[in-house]
């Protein structure tokens, strides 16, 4: 069964006064290698306790290798992976995080979906969740959504 059904137009992305998610592809790496790097602290567990994603040793060629499948799943539409990036004038500024919506491999779950922003950004946090929460509410295909690790925990997600 498709992540999400054939004919299902996939949003182009997201935009607010503070942020603008669009798709994540490989043009995108030094700007989010910027981001990952100078938040490590701050995303260490966000895909869960055992998750050491991002190593402290991360090459750029790792996270050139990281975007490159994340575009690739984008693709083939088997997860969609979103930079967050700061809006500037008519364009972008910095990459203040990213968004990823994977489908759930858990019982009563659709998707799954993660948001983060930069250390700098971390006043945008709530703002970045609530938007992208609605977001998914109302322009995707899913009806049960988890957010694990925000609105359930990681332990309450493992023992679905």
């Amino acid at each position: 069964m498709p992540f999400v059904p054939p004919d299902f137009a996939i949003p182009a992305g997201l935009r607010t006064a503070d942020f603008i998610l669009r798709p994540l592809t490989i043009h995108d790496l030094v700007k989010d290698y910027a981001a990952v790097m100078t938040s490590q602290e701050r995303l260490l567990g966000l895909f869960g306790p055992e998750s050491d994603w991002p190593r402290a040793d991360m090459t750029l060629e790792e996270d050139l290798v990281d975007l490159g499948w994340h575009q690739g799943e984008f693709d083939r539409r088997r997860s969609f992976a979103y930079t967050v990036m700061a809006p500037q004038g008519d364009g972008e500024g910095e990459c203040l995080g990213c968004a990823y919506i994977y489908p759930a491999e858990r019982a009563g779950y659709e998707a799954k979906a993660f948001c983060w922003v930069r250390a700098s950004a971390a006043a945008l946090d709530e703002p970045l969740f609530a938007a992208f929460r609605a977001w998914i509410a109302a322009d995707w295909p899913f009806s049960q959504v988890a957010y694990p690790g925000r609105e359930m925990s990681w332990a309450d997600w493992a023992a679905i």
